[in-house]
């Protein structure tokens, strides 16, 4: 494979069209990559810049158009036609086989064969990650690393591979802000290389950081490819979502009020037995958020869990409104006023196959107006949907569509409007904002902020470190089931955060106020 010169154009994809049933994913496309270059690909949801990836990597065949890759037209039918061409991609969700060693995991992508010599495999990972500064020991089984750790296995693996065109879809979205500076540093000496990367993001500070060239699709177009330097973070929301978007949160001041929850040394296990959540205590108020940061895995979804009747509470005590739920069912949370949007949406949220009316009663079916008795209540079902689809702009055909064809950011709206409709005295948020793009954060998080001028008391779960500092009151910072500290939201910084998510108590940060 020819080593391609710095800025020659290694991959360009001309008119791409892509049909799906009932949908144009991708309307005659145009884009480039070129060595020595990170080029950022954005969009809303649906605007087809997952589409137009899966082309270059094989998983679909475009309807029309062509692609060239270093000036020569290629087919590309499978993810190795695109591998043999020099093309890796490194997914949202790593690939990878928790109780295998990092070598294993990238022996069995690297070889054509089953099995691979172990040594040749650890010898070709030590010259590659030292070369590019991905250093992981290749004898660790991967259940064993840190999600920064676990990123690096996924670029050794495209590496080993021989690779010199990478698809990056979200790579930021597991780490912390240490990992994240440790991923730019890496890929900037990839660029230096003459490495071509395809930067899929929808966080927008990232794009003007670490890109040189940004296209934005809208709903299956291309909207505009331009240099990095000529970009405002305005400017590419306009571009994405055909409006003006506000970028600063207008969190009113609230009154707090009472004591909503109190969490009184919660041990609660993992799904192996193990101890998930240790000992874990605070409160929150009405009219207030309490972020809870940390680094997927360690602890936040056993503890939301517990906190809804989900799963079994083994020490300590669960405190609502005065009342001890420790032992208390699902359902008795939710009479008692307990409001939950998960992050497994499809899965946990809705039913897919039910309508969007249905979903939206889920939880009040059995209660007036909605039952009478023995039957269900048509016309006031169909009242209420018809309402709440207008007030909290979820966009389908109709109340009768299926939830689970709805967009990411329409589901998520469905399932607020059902949660926060009957104004709950605690509100469980977890990751509300993943995945979703800028029109549908800034929605997302309005409603929320709604809700805690409504005195609502909130625990937010997120992973996104603007998202807790800029919606918290306070934030609560999670490592390995404990809190490392719990501090108010204006007088802690990145970093410090950062610090207290890789396990370092907030009491030992230098300087950290008490």
């Amino acid at each position: 494979m020819r080593k391609p010169r710095m800025e020659e154009t290694v991959v360009e994809m001309k008119g791409i069209l892509k049909r799906f049933p009932g949908v144009l994913a991708n309307d005659h496309i145009d884009f480039d990559v070129k060595a020595g270059e990170i080029h950022a690909l954005l969009g809303e949801n649906g605007a087809g810049k997952t589409t137009l990836m899966n082309i270059l990597y094989g998983l679909y065949k475009q309807d029309e158009g062509e692609i060239c890759i270093r000036g020569k037209k290629v087919t590309i039918k499978s993810p190795k036609d695109a591998i043999d061409l020099g093309i890796g991609m490194v997914h949202q969700l790593f690939k990878q086989v928790p109780r295998h060693t990092v070598a294993a995991n990238i022996a069995l992508a690297s070889s054509p064969d089953f099995f691979f010599p172990g040594s040749k495999a650890k010898e070709k990972i030590l010259r590659i990650s030292e070369e590019f500064g991905l250093k992981v020991d290749p004898d660790a089984e991967v259940w064993q690393l840190s999600a920064a750790e676990r990123q690096k296995v996924e670029l050794l693996k495209v590496l080993c591979r021989g690779a010199e065109i990478l698809i990056l879809d979200e790579p930021t979205s597991t780490l912390t802000p240490q990992g994240k500076k440790g991923l730019f540093s890496q890929l900037k000496e990839m660029k230096k290389k003459g490495y071509a990367i395809i930067f899929i993001t929808h966080k927008l500070d990232e794009v003007l950081e670490i890109s040189d060239r940004c296209t934005v699709l809208r709903k299956g177009k291309k909207v505009k490819t331009t240099p990095t330097s000529k970009a405002t973070k305005r400017f590419l929301a306009r571009w994405m979502v055909g409006r003006e978007v506000l970028f600063k949160v207008k969190k009113k001041t609230v009154k707090k009020g009472k004591i909503v929850l109190e969490v009184k040394k919660l041990r609660v296990l993992g799904d192996r037995g193990e101890t998930a959540v240790k000992k874990v205590s605070f409160s929150i108020r009405e009219g207030e958020i309490l972020g809870i940061a940390g680094i997927g895995g360690s602890g936040q979804g056993e503890l939301i869990e517990a906190l809804t009747g989900l799963r079994k509470i083994e020490e300590g005590r669960l405190i609502l409104s005065g009342k001890d739920m420790t032992k208390a069912s699902p359902r008795e949370f939710v009479d008692a006023g307990v409001a939950y949007v998960p992050e497994k949406r499809v899965e946990v949220g809705l039913v897919p196959t039910m309508s969007v009316k249905e979903n939206l009663i889920l939880k009040d079916y059995r209660v007036p107006p909605f039952s009478k008795r023995v039957f269900l209540n048509l016309s006031a079902i169909n009242r209420s949907a018809k309402e709440k689809i207008s007030r909290y702009n979820v966009i389908t055909p109709s109340p009768d569509t299926p939830a689970g064809i709805l967009s990411g950011g329409n589901i998520q709206r469905l399932i607020l409007a059902r949660e926060t409709s009957g104004e709950p005295k605690l509100l469980i948020v977890a990751y509300p904002t993943y995945g979703l793009d800028v029109g549908s954060v800034e929605s997302v998080r309005e409603l929320l902020l709604k809700q805690r001028e409504r005195k609502s008391a909130i625990l937010l779960i997120s992973e996104d470190l603007d998202e807790i500092m800029t919606m918290s009151d306070r934030i609560a910072v999670m490592y390995e089931g404990k809190i490392m500290g719990i501090v108010n939201a204006g007088e802690v910084t990145r970093e410090e955060i950062g610090l207290m998510m890789t396990g370092t108590p907030w009491r030992e940060i230098p300087n950290a106020r008490a």
